[in-house]
């Protein structure tokens, strides 16, 4: 493996793009190639007009089978992905879906925007579930301990809460965006079947732990019930599945990105830990959960972003190790809003942190730089909703009461 210039010199890296080992699912061939690398090169063979017409065959049964209820359930968070989603469904195929949210309770401004938009623009019957703000820190707080990771219960709702609507409304078909194929090292294009979009996909690819297993003290069964996956018979008992639309659609999310950016309306924002603003721009923790993950495994957003840029030619490799070094070590500011809601210290944090070290990095100290001061980031790293109540309690109305929780 070439390891000059690398970001942290123990690791080995694909040869091809800047992907460590450390990514979960990633194998090397003889030559030092990532699988996800060939994917990217399978994906350019694959006949993608006859991918579509399989894809009709799945909505046109949709549509037949949904007689006068909905012909699919459509996650969104208001994301691009959500917007080419909707595009896809409503404007291309014609189908009525329901749209469903699972709101991890720490929507951004823009992405507030962005997710009433989605619905305004598409003209989207919607349905969210909301956990309680302090249900939201306990489980952030727990998260952390059990998968090293702040974000288990946006991890678990947004599998859980689109499947469970499916199932109690009897809306068979879940329609979701970019493949796993895309990016994962634990699938490719040229693997013959599709992933099976089932419960047990969302507990191993995402959640990594079930509702129950986070039962303790300070959480109770009622409080992870929204948590919980339908069981396996309810889900073939109404004939439930899901399809990704990136395993039947050519993917290209440079160019998905401006489209709906230039025809719809839809926003970019300020993202910590990487150089683009479009990847989980609805979110104010998107950068506490990338940090982690550099902290648990050595790479973070930047990395994330750059091997898909520098797969599809727009970068070098080396250019690609540089915004690595420079984005994904930088701590950021959503850490303090994660210790406070959390009543973690920053050495608690940091233990937790290096106890959940992936096995290559065990010894490895990680640099961490501080960030640039940005007073306007700051304010800005405070959900939405929680700004709109504090405005409107600290103004001066009258008919107000001071001093409410």
């Amino acid at each position: 493996m070439i390891k000059d210039n690398v970001p942290i010199k123990k690791l080995k890296y694909c040869r091809r793009c800047c992907i460590p080992e450390t990514q979960e699912g990633v194998e090397f061939d003889e030559f030092g190639i990532c699988r996800p690398c060939g994917s990217s090169e399978d994906k350019m063979r694959i006949n993608w007009k006859e991918k579509e017409i399989e894809l009709k065959k799945i909505f046109d049964e949709a549509k037949t089978n949904s007689g006068n209820n909905y012909d699919c359930i459509l996650p969104i968070s208001g994301g691009k992905d959500s917007f080419f989603q909707a595009h896809v469904l409503t404007k291309v195929y014609n189908l009525k879906p329901l749209a469903v949210t699972f709101s991890h309770n720490w929507y951004s401004e823009i992405g507030f925007y962005n997710l009433q938009r989605c619905l305004q623009v598409f003209e989207l019957d919607h349905l969210q579930f909301t956990p309680s703000r302090t249900l939201v820190n306990k489980l952030a707080r727990k998260s952390l301990g059990q998968i090293g990771d702040s974000c288990w219960h946006c991890h678990s709702g947004v599998g859980s809460f689109p499947l469970q609507v499916a199932t109690n409304f009897k809306i068979p078909l879940l329609v979701f965006g970019e493949s796993i194929r895309e990016n994962h090292g634990s699938a490719a294009y040229s693997d013959d079947d599709s992933p099976k979009y089932d419960r047990d996909y969302f507990n191993k690819i995402s959640a990594k732990k079930t509702a129950e297993e986070m039962v303790d003290e300070s959480l109770s069964a009622k409080d992870m019930h929204a948590f919980r996956l339908p069981s396996q018979k309810d889900m073939e008992q109404n004939n439930v599945r899901g399809i990704h639309l990136g395993d039947y659609i050519f993917w290209d999310e440079e160019k998905q990105t401006e489209w709906i950016r230039d025809y719809y309306g839809w926003k970019e924002t300020i993202v910590e830990g990487t150089y683009k603003g479009y990847k989980s721009a609805e979110c104010i923790m998107a950068g506490m959960h990338d940090f982690t993950c550099y902290l648990k495994r050595g790479f973070g957003r930047a990395t994330q972003q750059v091997i898909l840029d520098v797969r599809k030619g727009l970068m070098t490799r080396e250019e690609g190790f540089e915004l690595i070094k420079k984005h994904d070590s930088v701590r950021p500011d959503a850490l303090d809003y994660y210790l406070k809601i959390t009543s973690l210290s920053e050495k608690e944090f940091y233990e937790i942190m290096d106890n959940k070290k992936v096995n290559e990095l065990k010894g490895i100290e990680l640099e961490v730089k501080e960030k640039e001061a940005n007073n306007n980031n700051k304010n800005r790293m405070y959900p939405f909703v929680e700004q709109i109540i504090d405005k409107h309690l600290n103004s001066k109305d009258p008919r107000i009461k001071k001093n409410r929780d």
